[in-house]
């Protein structure tokens, strides 16, 4: 498979699965991709920390919305983005201090730490700035962080925060998939 314009292959439309393990806790993330009806599903079981969490995108990458669950059937936090970064929750009130943002990362997820990978199309060497959503599945709240990606290698990225998340350097798979994130994440398939 080759690589796209924006450095990772397409991901297989059958869809794929893959772990990660905390390095620092106790906890296994389980993420599943699929595509159908022209979208993109993630799914995300992260047990230690009992959360579940689904990300809807287009075909081409652009998240429209997260569903958080915890202990209930129906999602605790249900967040949809109109396309044009305004951010609402399922009762249709808009969260004006996350408007603006294009991604979301749910704190403990090794996936959406890094999800923008996927669709920075940037040379080795340059940067780029991500306005991304941070979701506190403990509090189910909600912020927002700077991410500054800065593309050291063909697959090796420096992310730099500007909230209480450590900076870190992770090497993604062909996909655009965190391999290992040292200190927080180790890739276990």
């Amino acid at each position: 498979m080759s690589a796209g314009p924006n450095h990772v292959s397409h991901l297989p439309l059958e869809g794929m699965t893959a772990m990660w393990q905390g390095v620092a806790n106790d906890h296994t993330e389980t993420l599943t991709l699929h595509f159908e009806n022209e979208s993109w599903t993630v799914n995300s079981q992260i047990s230690g920390l009992d959360i579940q969490y689904v990300l809807r995108f287009t075909a081409t990458w652009q998240l429209q919305q997260m569903l958080l669950f915890r202990d209930l059937e129906e999602p605790d936090l249900w967040l949809a983005n109109d396309g044009r970064g305004q951010w609402g929750e399922v009762n249709g009130a808009q969260i004006r201090d996350i408007g603006g943002c294009t991604d979301l990362d749910v704190r403990g997820s090794s996936f959406s730490r890094v999800m923008a990978i996927r669709k920075l199309a940037i040379d080795i060497g340059a940067t780029s700035f991500v306005d991304s959503v941070v979701v506190d599945p403990e509090t189910l709240g909600v912020t927002r962080s700077r991410l500054t990606y800065t593309r050291l290698g063909k697959q090796l990225w420096k992310v730099q925060r500007d909230d209480d998340h450590d900076d870190h350097e992770v090497e993604v798979d062909a996909f655009g998939l965190p391999l290992d994130i040292p200190g927080h994440f180790t890739r276990l398939s």
